[in-house]
């Protein structure tokens, strides 16, 4: 009868220390990976503790603000908030068809000091869109819309 009382507290142990296992992977460096959705406005307020960090930036693209820059294959806006507070971002890639003036987008980067006024380099560009399918209008080829942002 000596055995079983051993073997539940094994079991018990053992248990404890998987959980525990769990727990530290799952909490101990989250922090170091975790990506915080801010406006411009709260970007800007944090002052120099902005600067080359991690940050997922919300808001609209300013209307009249994209420069396509077809040499590296990006795009250059001001993005704003609802407060009026801009930053300018430099993003990498050709974004989707959607992306135009007034647009909701995400952008997922850095603030850098580049210049006299801080640049958010982003590395991901998402466009914000509904949910609804529209398909294409009575005599409109679906081909059509599909064409590059970028004129040849």
């Amino acid at each position: 009868m000596s055995g079983k009382p051993k073997g539940r507290i094994a079991l018990v142990i053992a248990v404890v220390l998987i959980l525990g296992g769990f727990g530290y992977l799952l909490y101990g460096n989250i922090g170091k990976n975790l990506v915080w959705n801010v406006t411009p406005a709260e970007l800007l307020a944090k002052g120099d503790d902005a600067y080359d960090r991690a940050v997922r930036l919300g808001g609209q693209v300013a209307p009249g603000s994209i420069v396509w820059d077809e040499g590296r294959m990006g795009v250059n806006f001001q993005m704003q908030d609802t407060d009026g507070k801009q930053i300018h971002v430099r993003s990498k890639g050709i974004p989707t068809a959607m992306f135009r003036d007034g647009i909701g987008v995400v952008v997922e980067g850095k603030l850098m000091k580049d210049s006299p006024t801080p640049v958010f380099h982003a590395t991901n560009l998402m466009v914000k869109h509904s949910n609804e399918y529209q398909p294409p209008a009575e005599g409109h080829p679906a081909r059509d819309m599909s064409k590059t942002l970028i004129s040849e």
